[in-house]
């Protein structure tokens, strides 16, 4: 009887597996996307004029200048405006308006909410900032209230509609 040697030698088969930490949980306060929503509630009402946002003023800024006194252009009244300039290019990133990388985007929120903190901390922030939060509960609010007048509209019609004459029964 005569033996089949036809089958090949089994091929080395290599599996590479690759194990991933899982992420230590994290300390932070606030994530990415909460310090990203806040931003974006802070910019919304900065523009629609719901905050305003004191930036230091040449005066303000002299006085931590003595040498403007040796130059005879102000230089506190350039750093006013470079400031200013600032804050407007990180919204301009922010909104992507300006075009920006994704890494760029990202930083430019960062400073934006650190600036908040510190317009914050140095009383330079007037008004409340409404947030989406309490303007969506708000909404819900008026459409529970016009669900409810139709309800109060439906019930009065139903009450005070002219009732039909009772047909009298069949005479047996």
């Amino acid at each position: 009887m005569a033996q089949n040697n036809t089958t090949q030698p089994e091929e080395n088969k290599i599996i590479r597996v690759q194990i991933k930490k899982k992420p230590e949980p994290s300390a932070a306060l606030y994530s990415e996307k909460d310090v990203r929503e806040i931003v974006n509630e802070f910019i919304t009402s900065w523009i629609r004029g719901d905050i305003i946002i004191r930036f230091p003023t040449a005066s303000e800024l002299g006085k931590q200048t003595p040498l403007s006194i040796a130059f005879p252009k102000d230089p506190s009244v350039s750093a006013e405006l470079k400031i200013k300039e600032h804050y407007i290019d990180l919204i301009l990133v922010c909104a992507g308006v300006k075009p920006a990388s994704s890494e760029e985007q990202q930083k430019a929120i960062s400073e934006v909410f650190k600036m908040m903190l510190m317009f914050r901390s140095a009383n330079r922030i007037e008004n409340k900032n409404i947030s989406k939060d309490t303007e969506k509960r708000i909404a819900e609010l008026e459409k529970t209230q016009q669900n409810q007048m139709k309800l109060v509209e439906q019930i009065t019609a139903f009450l005070f509609k002219p009732k039909k004459p009772k047909q009298q029964q069949s005479k047996s």
